[in-house]
């Protein structure tokens, strides 16, 4: 497997806790999204991923492109363990759980629409802050309420890291970069924290990959 991706993409991060988790080795190869006007937009790419979007993964000729469809095969084809439950009312809990964080979130403070705010309304380092803390903040405060009625345990739906947390990290990590007050979401902060403590988890942290800057 060669996987292309971002150390600070929160979707290429996403895809490193699931290898993690299923104990899956892959060749990575980075894809710097600031360098060289943005390597993703070059025609070679491009090629691979005509979205010029990380990430990219390449399996014996087959190319699989945005992490909800990498995640989803990954879990398909190497079923030990399973991200998702087996229980058709549990996964779709999760799907939705997860579909927040897709959906509703990452692609509000993802890097072109920062650099969109940038170019075309002079928003600097707070102004995008405070979009970010905005979104990221309403989106996050969606899935501690989601997790409010359900038993206390020690991860989203269980008492194993799932698909769920595949999502939440790496957007609780996009969280703390952009100063999102998640004081108000003990649950969130509880799993983000049992999470940390798992080494699957810390390999698959942004500072840990080797185009860490």
């Amino acid at each position: 497997m060669r996987f292309h991706g971002y150390f600070r993409s929160s979707s290429s991060y996403r895809c490193r806790i699931a290898f993690n988790l299923k104990g899956l080795e892959y060749e990575f190869v980075p894809v710097h999204l600031v360098k060289d006007g943005g390597q993703h937009k070059s025609a070679a790419y491009r090629a691979l991923n005509p979205q010029g979007l990380v990430p990219t993964l390449e399996v014996d000729g087959l190319v699989l492109t945005q992490s909800p469809a990498i995640l989803e095969w990954l879990d398909e084809t190497h079923p030990a363990p399973r991200l998702l439950p087996a229980d058709p009312a549990e996964r779709a809990a999760v799907r939705a759980f997860c579909a927040v964080i897709a959906c509703e979130i990452h692609p509000l403070q993802n890097l072109r629409v920062l650099q969109y705010l940038e170019a075309n309304y002079a928003q600097g380092l707070a102004g995008k802050e405070v979009w970010c803390q905005r979104w990221i903040g309403d989106g996050l405060a969606a899935c501690e309420a989601l997790l409010a009625g359900r038993p206390q345990t020690r991860f989203a739906f269980g008492d194993t890291p799932g698909m769920a947390e595949v999502y939440l990290i790496p957007q609780m990590f996009s969280a703390e970069r952009f100063k999102v007050d998640t004081s108000e979401m003990p649950r969130l902060r509880a799993i983000y924290e049992a999470c940390a403590a798992l080494p699957e988890f810390a390999a698959a942290h942004p500072s840990k990959q080797p185009d860490a800057e």
